[in-house]
C-alpha cells in the first residue's frame, strides 16, 4: 500500500496503533546534503504494509506517535542511519528497537550479516536487488520501485518472531536486550560538533595538540557544513584538515599554502584560522586524550594471545561473532585495568569475563585436542 495523503496516513496508523511488533525502513538521500533527505519510510505488520512518502504527506505526526509509542517493539535491519534519519527527518526518536542484525550475531550468524542472507535463512526467500540504486527522490515512484521498499519490511515481523523464540530457548534473551537497549540513545544519534574530530581520517597521525586544533577546525566545519546543509568534505576534507593541524597556519595567506584550500573562502579562511588559534591556545592539559592503545609488552602480549585462543574458543563454542563479544583492546584493558573493562559485567562477563578471570588466576588452561583448542 502506498500512502501519500495526510488522511490515508492517519487512516494507517489508527489501524495498527494495537500492534505490538512493527517492523520500519527508510530510503534516504545524503550525498549532497548535510542533513539525509528522507524520502520513503516503510512500515509493517504481520497483517499490512506500507510505503509512506514524507514528500508528499504535509504531516508525519500520526507515524511519529506510532514511532515512540514504548508498548510496541519497532523491529529494524542494521537500523543505525535509520534511526538517524528518522530522529532528524522527522523529530522523532524510536523506541524501544530491535536489531535484526545484531541479534543475527548472537544466534550464530557472522557480525554484520546483510537483510537479503538473513531473509534467505529464516524465511526461504531470495530478494531482488534490481533497485539498490534506485534515485528515491524522484517521482512518481512505480510500483517495482514500491515493491521492492515494501519487502525490506515485509519479512521482519516473521523473521523477529523466530529470532525470539531462539534467543529464549538458547537463554540468550537477556544478553541481546541491553545491546538494543543502548541503540536507542539520542546522544548516539545526535551529532556534537565538539566530537566531531573523533572521526577525521587519519587523526591517529596527530599529536594532542594538533588533536586540539582538529577538535576546533572539525566543529567549526560541521556547524558550517549543517549550516548550509552541505555534506562535510564539500565545505573542506579530511585531507585538508590533518594538514592543518599539522601547519597550523596563523594568516590565510599561510592557509593558501595548503593544497586543496583554493575553494575555501576568505571570510571562511579566516575562521579557520582563528579556530587553529583556538586549538593552540588551551592549556596542555585541556588537549584531547589520545585514545589508541599502547603496544603491549611481549610478555603482556603472549597473555592476550593465549586469552585471544579462549575467546575463540568460546565464539566457536556459542556461535557468538568473536569480535561481537570482545576485541584484542578489550582483552589488553582485561589485562591492565580490570575495573574499566566492559568484560567484568553483563552478559560478556557471563559468556568470557570469568574464563578469562580463571585463565589469568592460572585456575584453567588451554589443550590441542583432534586439531582443535580446548579449555583444560
Amino acid at each position: 500500500m502506498y500512502i501519500s495523503t495526510t488522511d490515508g496516513l492517519s487512516a494507517f496508523c489508527q489501524r495498527i496503533s494495537n500492534a505490538r511488533v512493527i517492523a520500519v525502513d527508510t530510503e534516504f538521500l545524503r550525498e549532497k546534503t548535510y542533513y539525509p533527505r528522507l524520502c520513503l519510510i516503510q512500515v509493517g505488520t504481520r497483517d499490512e504494509i506500507a510505503a509512506i512518502d514524507p514528500v508528499l504527506v504535509e504531516d508525519l505526526s500520526p507515524l511519529a506517535a506510532i514511532l515512540s509509542d514504548e508498548r510496541s517493539t519497532k523491529v529494524f535491519h542494521a537500523c543505525t542511519q535509520d534511526l538517524e534519519v528518522i530522529l532528524e527527518g522527522m523529530g522523532c526518536p524510536c523506541a524501544p528497537v530491535f536489531d535484526t542484525q545484531v541479534a543475527a550475531a548472537f544466534l550464530g550468524m557472522r557480525q554484520q550479516v546483510s537483510y537479503g542472507a538473513l531473509v534467505e535463512e529464516f524465511e526461504g526467500v531470495r530478494l531482488p536487488k534490481a533497485e539498490s540504486l534506485t534515485d528515491w527522490s524522484k517521482r512518481p515512484l512505480d510500483p517495482e520501485q514500491l515493491v521492492y521498499a515494501e519487502d525490506d519490511v515485509r519479512y521482519l515481523p516473521s523473521i523477529y518472531e523466530k529470532m525470539i523464540s531462539s534467543l529464549v530457548e538458547q537463554d540468550r534473551l537477556a544478553w541481546v536486550m541491553p545491546e538494543m537497549d543502548a541503540l536507542c540513545d539520542p546522544g548516539k544519534v545526535r551529532r556534537d560538533p565538539r566530537e566531531a574530530y573523533l572521526k577525521l581520517k587519519r587523526a591517529s597521525s596527530l599529536t594532542r595538540r594538533q588533536l586540539s586544533v582538529a577538535r576546533e577546525v572539525c566543529a567549526w566545519r560541521e556547524e558550517s557544513a549543517a549550516a548550509r546543509d552541505l555534506p562535510r568534505k564539500w565545505v573542506v576534507s579530511d585531507e585538508v584538515i590533518v594538514e592543518i593541524c599539522k601547519r597550523m597556519p596563523a594568516s590565510v595567506d599561510r592557509l593558501r599554502r595548503i593544497r586543496g584550500t583554493e575553494q575555501i573562502s576568505d571570510r571562511d579562511g579566516a575562521r579557520i584560522v582563528r579556530a587553529v588559534e583556538a586549538g593552540t591556545s588551551v592549556s596542555p592539559d585541556m588537549f584531547p586524550k589520545v585514545e589508541h592503545h599502547a603496544r603491549p609488552s611481549g610478555d603482556v602480549e603472549g597473555v592476550v594471545d593465549l586469552m585471544y585462543a579462549m575467546l575463540r574458543v568460546t565464539s566457536e563454542k556459542t556461535g557468538i561473532a568473536a569480535q561481537l563479544i570482545a576485541t584484542r583492546d578489550d582483552l589488553v584493558d582485561f589485562v591492565s585495568d580490570r575495573t574499566s573493562s566492559r568484560l567484568t559485567t553483563g552478559w560478556r562477563h557471563d559468556l568470557v569475563g570469568r574464563q578469562l578471570e580463571s585463565l589469568l588466576a592460572g585456575e584453567v588452561g588451554l589443550t590441542v585436542k583432534n586439531g582443535h583448542i580446548e579449555v583444560l
